[in-house]
């Protein structure tokens, strides 16, 4: 994991009317690091996500990546500067197959016959290659969640944020999207918020910590899951 710092955010704060929901907070990602967001319901991660995504514009802050701020922008304009977003809800094509799925996110990004062997070597990074040909409409659940993981890896972004990435898989499904994530924390940044507690102690490597809007803990997985105020929050109990 390299010093520089690719992604940033500084007094990052989200209110809904009257509601804060994210409250000045401060974030910094390294180069190749695995980074997991986790909190009790409304702790205000997911909100905090969607700004580092820019699916929602901050009240006040600034996101920036590799010194770009993102503030702001259209998706398709962070998406050139290097970010990859998985979401909660797959976005996937249902109409098509699944090679052509994901031919469609190596197409805006490489020419044709550079396009066609970097979609093969996706499909068989993620382990989809047996699908390629099949209609994305008639995956199961679990399929379609890495067929859309497939899309987001394909351009090869700097940093990929994914939101509960786990949801709705099976036993199986999970314990291989973890040995997934680790793999591509080594050729880039990650970001994952997830309510699957199994599945952070599977992959994480640093946690920060989300309770009313604020960061609570951060630092070494194993020393933030034993943190008593940690184990608070998340069986409701208040902490100072």
């Amino acid at each position: 994991m390299s010093d520089e710092l690719l992604l940033e955010a500084s007094g990052l704060t989200m209110r809904f009317g009257g509601v804060v929901a994210v409250n000045g907070v401060d974030f910094a990602l390294r180069h190749g690091e695995l980074r997991c967001l986790i909190g009790p319901n409304g702790a205000g991660k997911s909100t905090f996500f969607k700004m580092l995504s820019g699916q929602l514009k901050p009240s006040a802050g600034d996101v920036r990546l590799k010194g770009k701020s993102l503030v702001g922008l259209p998706a398709a304009r962070i998406a050139r500067l290097g970010m990859g977003i998985k979401t909660q809800v797959p976005s996937v094509f249902d109409g098509l197959s699944v090679v052509e799925g994901i031919r469609i996110a190596t197409d805006r990004v490489l020419p044709p016959h550079l396009s066609r062997q970097r979609t093969d070597e996706v499909m068989e990074l993620i382990g989809i290659a047996a699908l390629r040909d099949r209609e994305v409409a008639r995956l199961a659940h679990g399929q379609r969640q890495l067929v859309e993981l497939a899309m987001v890896v394909a351009p090869q972004p700097d940093l990929i944020l994914l939101d509960e990435p786990a949801a709705g898989m099976t036993g199986k499904e999970v314990e291989r999207l973890g040995e997934l994530v680790i793999d591509l924390a080594k050729i880039g940044s990650v970001v994952v918020v997830e309510h699957d507690m199994t599945f952070i102690r599977r992959i994480a490597r640093t946690v920060t910590v989300f309770n009313q809007g604020r960061v609570l803990a951060e630092g070494a997985a194993d020393d933030v899951l034993a943190d008593q105020r940690v184990r608070d929050v998340y069986l409701g109990r208040d902490v100072e």
